[in-house]
């Protein structure tokens, strides 16, 4: 039996075995640089032109490539934080004999504000807005059987802010005003019932401006973009575990199926927006 000599073994170049050797760490290092941003190419933009949400979008796309827990947590910017408006505290509208809620519940940071209407008379001297405060907490936390009052803010038609939830002004407060949406947003109610037609009062409109500035600066959000919340409730507009584009100054309705804050403030929205982002120092912002 003849045996043939086997076939010389041809070498690799020297340039492209160094390439082999370094593609594999070059990738993994890709990976997990992608992960640490939280990269999901699968995820749209949410925002539209210049920064700002169109309209409310439902957002579908597969999990980060790290669990939301390992994903670093991105600093906020400092540079748009408008002042801390004139609140008045709780404590001057509530009755010494209110029995004290549980413990307050917390978000990380609140992305959104949404506005309301207390669905209340608008012929009041601003002086009774605490008894209307009172009378609204006893009907929520009271016959309702609340553990508090539901919004985080009220405000009446002179342009006074009350705090209305407990756990802090300041502080993240999960409320229960928009079902579905309670994390990482806040509520501010405007006194009164603003339907097509009604006047809305500028001092209103102006102080919840304000209070949107303020209280989204601190997460560094711009009042005219979008916020990405993920719904908890199938009684909302979107199903439970829904992760919807809503716009960062939004109104009750834009989360869930109701004509609140009514079509007058509705349409004060664009306004409110313009105005807390010039309060917030955005050079962009419509004089």
């Amino acid at each position: 039996m003849r045996v043939f000599p086997a076939p010389p073994a041809r070498r690799v170049p020297r340039a492209v075995r160094a390439v082999l050797c370094w593609l594999p760490g070059t990738v993994a290092c890709g990976l997990l640089l992608a992960c640490a941003a939280g990269i999901d190419p699968a995820l749209p933009e949410v925002t539209g032109g210049e920064g700002r949400a169109s309209a409310p979008t439902v957002i579908a796309g597969r999990r980060s490539l790290m669990p939301a827990a390992a994903v670093p947590a991105r600093r906020a910017s400092t540079a748009y934080r408008a002042p801390r408006p004139r609140i008045v505290p709780r404590e001057a509208w509530l009755t010494p004999n209110a029995p004290t809620p549980p413990p307050a519940r917390y978000a990380n940071r609140v992305e959104a504000l949404f506005v309301h209407h207390t669905d209340s008379p608008n012929r009041y001297d601003c002086a009774d807005a605490p008894r209307i405060i009172r009378a609204l907490h006893a009907g929520q936390a009271g016959a309702r059987k609340w553990d508090d009052i539901g919004y985080n803010f009220l405000v009446d038609r002179c342009g006074t802010l009350y705090e209305g939830r407990a756990g802090g002004t300041e502080r993240p407060v999960v409320g229960a005003h928009t079902q579905g949406f309670n994390h990482r947003s806040a509520g501010v109610a405007a006194i009164g019932t603003f339907t097509a037609g009604t006047p809305v009062p500028k001092a209103m409109t102006d102080a919840i401006a304000a209070l949107a500035a303020w209280k989204l600066g601190l997460s560094g959000i711009d009042p005219r973009g979008a916020a990405l919340l993920v719904s908890t409730n199938n009684l909302s507009r979107f199903p439970t575990g829904t992760a919807a584009a809503l716009r960062a100054v939004a109104g009750h309705r834009d989360g869930y199926a109701t004509h609140c804050p009514g079509a007058a403030l509705t349409a004060r929205l664009p306004t409110i927006r313009e105005t807390a982002a010039r309060l917030q120092g955005r050079q962009d912002a419509s004089p």
